[in-house]
């Protein structure tokens, strides 16, 4: 039933920027902006590779609105096929204008890959008691959207965004590529969260049904 090849949201563990890896040139990085493409190259190889992220894929997810994650009984699930941040079905339905579309594009990475997307270095925040490594991207998304990633790991861990926060968690792995399986939407200055979403699988697909 669940169609990832395991492990999903979190378990991926910390990968070693390769000589290949590191070589890749990040078209979208203002010239001399060393750090920024470094970083990018980092967050890159921590998912597995440029080359083996998410792009076009079907998902399972489950979801709730709320201060806590709901029991599995008391959330709602729906089967959606994503090209984002353009294309993104349920159950054979197009959401259309939605949001949401750019969130996934963020976190599968396509957003910080994507040439006419400008990225620009922003200082960091506190997450989980540490300090992020942050960039702003922007000319593909209104208003621009801040990525945070984890100074260790360089797994996204939190983006900026409108009126929401978005803190990732639970690293699963499918096809050699890794992503956040689980969100909790926080709105800016709120003490608690609003919204949970969780991944519970994905498969890749060639091309859109």
């Amino acid at each position: 039933m669940i169609a990832v090849r395991h492990c999903f949201f979190i378990a991926i563990g910390i990968c070693v920027l390769t000589p290949f890896a590191a070589a890749q040139e990040t078209s979208n990085v203002t010239p001399g902006s060393d750090d920024t493409k470094q970083l990018v190259q980092s967050v890159n190889a921590a998912a597995g590779g440029r080359e083996k992220l998410l792009t076009t894929f079907k998902m399972v997810e489950r979801y709730n609105a709320g201060a806590e994650k709901a029991a599995p009984t008391k959330s709602q699930s729906r089967n959606s096929i994503l090209q984002p941040p353009k294309i993104w079905t349920v159950e054979g339905k197009e959401r259309g204008a939605e949001p949401a579309k750019f969130v996934v594009w963020a976190w599968t990475l396509g957003l910080l890959n994507d040439p006419a997307t400008q990225l620009q270095k922003i200082p960091g925040v506190q997450e989980s008691g540490a300090t992020t490594q942050a960039v702003r991207a922007s000319g593909t998304v209104t208003p621009a959207m801040d990525l945070h990633f984890d100074s260790q790991t360089f797994r996204l861990i939190r983006i900026d965004w409108r009126d929401d926060i978005y803190r990732f968690s639970e690293w699963r792995e499918i096809d050699g590529t890794g992503f956040p399986s689980q969100t909790a939407i926080w709105k800016k200055m709120a003490d608690k969260p609003w919204f949970f979403h969780e991944v519970l699988s994905v498969e890749r697909l060639t091309s859109l049904p």
